[in-house]
């Protein structure tokens, strides 16, 4: 194999693995000019792969999708078949991680020429794993961009509409996919926000790529695991209540973390705190968690309020009162 042939291999790697390349950076990567670059984009485009120049200081080279399928080491079929195997495999939070899966979907349906994506979305529908239709309808091509995305660390833009129907206009740096709940969550630092925000991916509308790359934060495993399971539990519930505590804003969000989301100051003492569960019991253990010495009101309703009261007595009763029996032994204790 060639020198020329070898760096042509090299290079469309290269577009392959990232949504943008400078020129520059190309050129330094594989020890060439940029000229000779600009030779070795014209030969991958020569054999099919369509490459997207992008004049300017902040311009480059980017791989797109074709009208023909490139010179790939794959069939139709087997393509179509990989694309149908990663977006189930995704799905079923599979070894590797939703975001490895997405990340190897959008390489491949990136250079899909239209026929094989329309092949692609008619075969999935019908080979879809047990429960996945169960949840919001999303767009492949919607979770192959973002995975690109959190990727190669761009920022993005998109419209989103809340539970309550409000559309707002956001700027993010994405991070995280991941499947939960049968919904798909996107973690992201909101730039308007500044601060963490998770979003449903099918209330995601109007995706756009900025060609901006970001500095990612850091953010650990155990982290991202609180910040979708905070997600997950933020919808409408059975039983719903407020509290308003005694603590500042500011003090509340600190000891709240991520649970703190959509509080808001009453005034420079108290805070008011949405709280809800399936039923009063679930609203119950969440009020558990204002922290030791801080009072508190509720609005909690009829007749989860009734409810609530009748067990915290008995509770009460039960505390206050002698033991019937001595403690038994250890070893006959019910695990």
């Amino acid at each position: 194999m060639s020198d020329t042939t070898t760096r042509a291999l090299t290079l469309l790697n290269m577009l392959q693995t990232h949504r943008h390349w400078p020129g520059s950076e190309l050129a330094e990567r594989l020890g060439v000019t940029e000229r000779t670059v600009r030779r070795d984009v014209e030969r991958l485009r020569e054999l099919g792969y369509r490459i997207e120049s992008v004049p300017g200081s902040a311009g480059g080279y980017r791989l797109e999708a074709g009208s023909a399928l490139p010179p790939l080491l794959l069939t139709d079929d087997e393509a179509v078949t990989m694309a149908i195997g990663l977006r189930a495999a995704a799905t079923q939070r599979l070894v590797g991680g939703p975001e490895t899966t997405l990340a190897a979907l959008a390489k491949l349906e990136q250079v899909l020429p239209a026929t094989l994506r329309r092949r692609v979305n008619a075969l999935a529908a019908t080979v879809q794993p047990t429960g996945i239709g169960a949840g919001s309808a999303v767009s492949p091509d919607v979770l192959g961009e973002l995975a690109l995305a959190c990727r190669d660390h761009e920022r993005v833009r998109f419209t989103y509409t809340s539970a309550s129907d409000v559309v707002t206009a956001r700027r993010v740096d994405p991070y995280v996919l991941a499947p939960a709940e049968r919904n798909w969550y996107l973690l992201c630092w909101d730039l308007d926000r500044d601060d963490w925000r998770t979003f449903r991916v099918d209330r995601l509308a109007d995706l756009q790529h900025t060609r901006v790359l970001f500095a990612p934060r850091d953010l650990t495993a155990e982290q991202i695991d609180e910040h979708i399971t905070v997600a997950t539990s933020w919808v409408r519930t059975a039983v719903e209540a407020s509290v308003v505590m005694n603590m500042p804003i500011d003090e509340m969000r600190a000891a709240f973390g991520q649970w703190s989301q959509g509080a808001e100051a009453v005034d420079d003492r108290r805070t008011w705190w949405p709280v809800g569960g399936r039923d009063f019991r679930e609203t119950m253990y969440g009020m558990s968690w204002i922290p030791e010495g801080v009072g508190y009101t509720t609005d909690l309703a009829e007749p989860a309020r009734s409810e609530l009261r009748e067990t915290l007595v008995r509770m009460l009763a039960a505390l206050e009162a002698a033991p019937a029996q001595p403690h038994p032994a250890p070893s006959h204790v019910w695990r």
